[in-house]
């Protein structure tokens, strides 16, 4: 175990990531079809502000958070004990909002009188206002909107900084790790709030910036290998990804404890429920990005670099020179030597003359004597 730990830290693991792509193709495409599933099928769970519902709103005078938080909430669900409920949030210094689903209007004014009662504070100071559906279209499209701008802004930016392929291949990346990480919330069931919204455009900032930090290390190992016979594309890319994959692997762990300990602690054992839909977004996003870094971004950048006929020919004759020496020792002979031996030791054709001075076994060039 010392003995691979240390193998692991210097990049000598030999790992062979690369050469196993077809597997983590297939990994990738199993989990892409069960995500097409679940959110074909499951489907997602808006929350409040994306299906619409009801604010109140009431004065910091009246009480402590938590205590205006219960009497709002005991209020809502003594008129409809389905109503879906926002933990209350301060606004500024002045007042605190709680949401729910929607409410008649009767059921409106109801809660509210109930609130009024518990708090015991004047009726004008407690409001309440419908929240439209509308507003969670907007964040959504403005959502979709910064989405476009960064992947537009980080496709410009790779292929500035790298090539069109390794472009190609962060953005793939990218767009696995959304569809996986979607896919994960729509299993679990979680509510789709704007705090989910802001946690998946997050990941994909720690997702780019794992991908780059492999291409990188790719883009060191290849270049100028076009001009030696000694390694493929596939071989040296293969190579970088061991020798940062410790680094990923510490990058990761360091990134998903804090994000570990707001999902499972803050929102799991402490109630805040405001944390969970920002914790498990994180938590499954920076998981997932992880695994494409190493197991998904560099095959397809392989992938796409062998089609590179450049690449290609690089490749095969890497490949060629390799199997030459294997030829040799299996002990045929190349087909060049074989053709000359058989030039220079060909037998004479069936019934031509011999030569002169080969008659009589008399070695060639001697003079035959005169008889006496």
């Amino acid at each position: 175990m010392s003995g691979l730990a240390s193998r692991l830290y210097s990049g000598d693991a030999g790992f062979q990531i690369v050469g196993k792509r077809k597997l983590w193709f297939g990994v990738a495409g199993g989990m892409l079809l069960i995500a097409i599933l679940a959110m074909s099928i499951i489907g997602f769970k808006p929350g409040i502000e994306f299906k619409g519902g009801n604010e109140f709103t009431v004065p910091v005078a009246a009480g402590s958070l938590a205590d205006v938080e219960k009497a709002i909430d005991d209020a809502i669900l003594s008129v409809d004990p389905d109503a879906s409920l926002v933990p209350a949030q301060q606004v500024g210094n002045a007042a605190y909002v709680v949401r729910s689903s929607s409410l008649t209007a009767d059921q409106t004014q109801e809660v509210k009188q109930k609130i009024v009662t518990a708090l015991k504070i004047d009726a004008g100071t407690v409001s309440e206002n419908r929240v439209s559906q509308a507003w969670g279209a907007q964040v959504t499209e403005q959502a979709l909107i910064g989405l476009a701008l960064f992947v537009l802004v980080v496709t410009i930016y790779l292929i500035i900084r790298f090539e069109w392929q390794m472009a190609a291949a962060a953005v793939a990346s990218l767009v696995f790790d959304l569809v996986a990480t979607a896919a994960v919330y729509s299993l679990v069931g979680f509510e789709v709030t704007p705090s989910t919204v802001i946690g998946f455009l997050t990941i994909l900032g720690f997702a780019l910036y794992d991908v780059v930090v492999v291409f990188d290390k790719v883009q060191e190992n290849t270049r100028g290998i076009t001009g030696s016979s000694t390694q493929t594309y596939a071989e040296a890319a293969n190579l970088a990804l061991n020798q940062t994959f410790m680094r990923s692997i510490n990058t990761a762990l360091v990134a998903l404890l804090p994000v570990g300990g707001l999902l499972f602690i803050g929102a799991g054992l402490l109630g805040a429920g405001t944390l969970k839909d920002l914790g498990l977004v994180l938590f499954i996003g920076m998981g997932t990005a992880v695994y494409s870094s190493l197991f998904f971004a560099t095959p397809v950048l392989v992938w796409l670099k062998e089609k590179d006929p450049k690449i290609a020919n690089h490749t095969a004759r890497v490949l060629a020179r390799r199997a030459a020496p294997a030829k040799s020792s299996s002990g045929e002979l190349p087909a060049q030597v074989g053709a000359g031996a058989g030039a220079g030791s060909a037998a004479p054709k069936a019934g031509a003359k011999p030569t002169v001075g080969a008659k009589a076994g008399r070695p060639a060039g001697r003079p035959a004597g005169k008889r006496r």
